[in-house]
C-alpha cells in the first residue's frame, strides 16, 4: 500500500494553513488557486469545502451529491475527532481518510473548515 499523491497534497495544505485562525484570512486567490491544484490530480473526482456547521461553501460536485458528502462526512469527522480526544485529551484529529472499492475520501479538518477530497483509489 502506497499513499495516494492527493493524500499528501491535502494533508500538506492543511498543515501549512494549521496556524491561521480561519481560512477566510487567506487571500480568495491563493484559496481558489489551491483548490484547482487539488482538483488536477489524476483521479480526483471532486472536492468540497464545508464550514464549521456542516455547510458546503466551495464544491466542484452536483448540489445533491455536495449536501450528501458533507452533512455524512462533517458528521463522521466530529465523531472521529471526540474519539481521538477521549482516547487522549493532548490530541487531535489531523486527517482522515477511508478508502471503498469505489472512492477513496480524504478529509483534512481544520479549526473552523474541512477539506473534502474524493477521488478513484489508486491502483
Amino acid at each position: 500500500f502506497r499513499p495516494c499523491p492527493i493524500a499528501t497534497v491535502a494533508r500538506r495544505e492543511s498543515r501549512s494553513h494549521a496556524g491561521d485562525s480561519s481560512c477566510a484570512s487567506l487571500a480568495m486567490a491563493e484559496v481558489e488557486e489551491t483548490l484547482k491544484r487539488i482538483q488536477a490530480h489524476k483521479g480526483v473526482i471532486g472536492t468540497i469545502v464545508v464550514n464549521a456547521e456542516g455547510i458546503p461553501i466551495r464544491t466542484t460536485l452536483d448540489n445533491s451529491t455536495t449536501v450528501q458528502y458533507a452533512g455524512l462526512l462533517h458528521q463522521l469527522t466530529m465523531k472521529a475527532r471526540s474519539t481521538v480526544r477521549d482516547i487522549d485529551p493532548q490530541n487531535d484529529l489531523t486527517f482522515l481518510r477511508i478508502r471503498s472499492k469505489k472512492h477513496e475520501i480524504m478529509v483534512a479538518p481544520d479549526k473552523e473548515y474541512l477539506l473534502i477530497v474524493i477521488q478513484n483509489p489508486c491502483e
